[in-house]
């Protein structure tokens, strides 16, 4: 059975932005499962985001203390639809990235992580695939702030999608 997932990171909630953005909730609320690699900032995000999702699977970031580091593993592990994914929320320097995660995550398909809030899909020899979906909040110099879907199913991941999100107001 197909498997609709959404990949988030670096939320930054409430530094960067008061909330996330609606399209993105939406999204979240529309999923089977959410992954997010970490850097949520405050415990309010993780306490809403496990009442809104179906599923959530999530990590603490270099920003993330306290109640955060207490509910949260540094790596998390998780099948879904047949594919094997790691989600971590640093990965290091990205020269080598492919090879260094490969060694690190041998029994993973897919590995999800965050960290620089610039999105990235590559897959290294070993067929491991790495995904960051960047973030929905601060974009740093992205151009756009950005969320990742996809759909795991039959040990494949599909319909990986990019989701651009409209600038912020200031203020809000």
């Amino acid at each position: 059975m197909p498997v609709s997932v959404v990949f988030i990171s670096d939320t930054h909630v409430p530094k960067r932005a008061r909330d996330l953005p609606g399209r993105l909730w939406s999204a979240i609320e529309a999923a089977d499962v959410v992954l997010h690699a970490g850097d949520w900032v405050d415990v309010a995000l993780l306490d809403e985001l496990e009442r809104r999702a179906q599923r959530l699977v999530g990590v603490y970031g270099n920003n993330d203390h306290g109640v955060l580091r207490e509910r949260l593993p540094e790596v998390a592990r998780v099948e879904l639809g047949g594919v094997r994914f790691a989600v971590v929320h640093e990965t290091g320097d990205a020269k080598n990235r492919e090879q260094r995660c490969a060694a690190r995550f041998p029994d993973a398909d897919v590995l999800v992580f965050g960290h620089s809030h610039i999105p990235w899909d590559t897959t290294a020899v070993t067929g491991l695939r790495l995904l960051n979906p960047g973030s929905p909040t601060d974009r740093r110099r992205q151009p756009f702030a950005t969320y990742l879907t996809a759909t795991a199913d039959e040990g494949r991941l599909s319909e990986v999608t990019l989701h651009r999100l409209p600038p912020r107001v200031p203020g809000r």
